[in-house]
């Protein structure tokens, strides 16, 4: 749990330090010939989105941001930025996601480690050409002084924060393609209204990068702020809407189950209480319905998630390991359901 705090007080310093140098707008270093053309850039430094990359520095055009809720792949740490070109603005759809300008990209780099001992993994771009969504992924040399483009993905092994020595897949294109997509088109999927700080929102808007600020009636919680008390149904929602329900939602690429595990979803068979299995095959193991109301060790919901069993594990991809600290609080939440 420190460990998370540490981490959100880190991105938040990040993002006030960012915003507020970003009064002072000296020339854009990204290349938006990269960004929107055809061709697929050979390397990370050929977008330009960093003035340091190795050190995660942006562009004065480049944002960074933090998610409430934010996806687990292994205990991986995320620095996370919004690319959005001059003249023009992110725009504001309810809760949901933001909606980005063509020119736009989404750039995620995954580390592990911390201070002098932590290495860059990879860096996920989403670039939003004219004729949609592209998802690349870059992989970072050993000297951390470039990310490369890796087309067919990769494995690293590597040691979790956890302690459990991993092989971590970086996915090929088409397996991000698998995660973000929505009726067969390519989306982001963490940048929600919903999802994002009022703050970061607030100052985006004032800084006219966002048209206005979105009404949102409820955020989701900030999972590395939870407390041992808090109320066990929002944090494990949240969790499933942002770990599971790019899938799990229609549309998406496991529609065909019938799970809806997005936020706003309010009908408690759709999001598996009582529901049984469409396609789940032997991910089921012995297990009758997704959730059993009272009984997390009946629930195939819970079975899956705990489990890193390929054929098994949920989600399919991006994980190597357990995050036994989600198990944990969707199976208080489950345990706490009355029948």
């Amino acid at each position: 749990m420190r460990h998370g705090l540490g981490l959100l007080a880190l991105a938040c310093a990040t993002l006030g330090a960012a915003l507020a140098h970003a009064t002072v707008i000296g020339p854009s270093m990204v290349e938006d010939a990269a960004v929107l053309g055809e061709g697929f850039p050979a390397k990370l430094s050929d977008f330009g989105f960093f003035r340091d990359a190795a050190r995660q520095k942006p562009d004065e055009f480049v944002f960074p941001y933090a998610l409430n809720t934010p996806l687990w792949s292994d205990g991986a740490d995320k620095l996370r930025f919004v690319y959005v070109p001059e003249g023009t603005q992110l725009e504001a759809d309810g809760e949901g996601l933001l909606r980005f300008p063509v020119g736009s990209a989404i750039i995620k780099t995954f580390a592990f480690g911390e201070g002098a001992d932590r290495r860059l993994i990879e860096t996920r771009v989403l670039l939003h050409r004219a004729n949609g969504w592209v998802a690349l992924p870059y992989r970072w040399n050993a000297e951390q002084t470039e990310a490369t483009l890796a087309l067919a993905g990769g494995r690293i092994d590597l040691t979790t924060p956890a302690g459990e020595a991993i092989s971590y897949a970086i996915p090929n294109k088409n397996q991000c393609k698998t995660c973000h997509s929505i009726d067969n088109k390519v989306v982001p999927i963490g940048p929600k209204a919903r999802n994002l700080s009022p703050a970061w929102l607030g100052q985006m808007a004032k800084q006219g990068v966002l048209d206005t600020v979105p009404a949102v009636t409820q955020h989701l919680p900030v999972w590395a702020a939870r407390k041992a008390r808090d109320p066990a149904e929002p944090l494990a929602r949240a969790y499933l809407d942002v770990n599971c329900a790019h899938c799990h939602q229609p549309g998406g690429g496991a529609s065909n189950s019938g799970l809806d595990l997005r936020w706003e979803q309010r009908d408690t068979h759709a999001f598996g209480i009582g529901k049984r299995p469409v396609a789940a095959g032997r991910g089921a193991g012995e297990y009758d319905f997704a959730i059993v109301a009272g009984h997390p060790d009946e629930s195939i919901l819970l079975y899956r998630m705990a489990s890193s069993e390929p054929g098994i594990a949920m989600p399919e991809l991006g994980k190597a390991s357990v995050d036994r600290e989600g198990v944990a609080m969707v199976r208080r939440w489950i345990s706490e359901m009355r029948r």
